[in-house]
């Protein structure tokens, strides 16, 4: 059974993690399962009504889930969207807008508490595990704030191993319970994604799994999905 709450934590940027949290949450829905996936912070959204807003990442989380694009499935999802595809401080700054750890923490807290019995809460991070998200604060300040399991995202691009494998000793060090890694396949890698996967697995002693290029969640990571 999957935890009763999962951060989805990302090795860099634009290395698949929305890829993997919509294919995480489509398993769990297509087995009968009650998951609410929320990206609270989302860089690069266009607005509601622009042609392209199902494409984004809170556009895709709510397909995965089976949910209509309405204003209130859209903020119940992602309260903090912003235009520019800039790290969540600097496209907040970008439109006269702030955020606070506690405010997001606070969110994320009161969305957790009022999820029902069976019920997994999927929180999808922003951008890599080290990026700023405030003005003071990282994603792994975030994370440690929820106290709540991660699933790592990783690339499968030339240096993805040494990303991965030092996101994974930053999340042993602080302490944050890792049930497991996907490899998400980047285009023009220079090896299969297979490759990749097993060099991680092999150094980073959890349970690794690959997702291809339009591929669905990997079936050997046990207790996720």
């Amino acid at each position: 059974m999957s935890p009763p709450a999962l951060f989805v934590v990302g090795a860099g940027t634009e290395i698949g993690k929305t890829y993997t949290t919509a294919a995480l949450v489509s398993r769990l829905c297509g087995q009968g399962r009650r998951v609410r996936a929320l990206k609270p912070l989302a860089s690069g959204v266009p607005p509601l009504d622009h042609p392209d807003f199902a494409e984004s990442d809170t556009g895709r989380l709510l397909a995965a889930q089976g949910l209509a694009l309405t204003p209130e499935t859209v903020e119940a999802c992602s309260p903090w969207r912003f235009i520019a595809p800039l790290a969540p401080d600097l496209a907040a700054a970008r439109e006269g807008r702030s955020l606070t750890l506690p405010e997001l923490v606070a969110w994320c807290s009161a969305r957790l508490a009022e999820a029902g019995d069976g019920e997994t809460v999927v929180i999808e991070g922003v951008g890599g595990l080290m990026s700023p998200i405030t003005e003071d604060a990282t994603g792994l300040d975030w994370l440690k704030s929820q106290a709540i399991p991660a699933l790592l995202v990783s690339g499968s691009y030339l240096g993805a191993i040494s990303h991965a494998l030092t996101a994974v000793e930053t999340l042993r060090a602080h302490a944050i319970p890792l049930v497991g890694i996907v490899v998400s396949e980047s285009e023009g890698a220079p090896v299969p994604v297979e490759t990749v996967a097993g060099q991680i697995a092999r150094l980073a002693r959890v349970p690794v799994g690959c997702l291809g290029r339009g591929g669905d969640f990997p079936e050997n990571l046990p207790g996720i999905a």
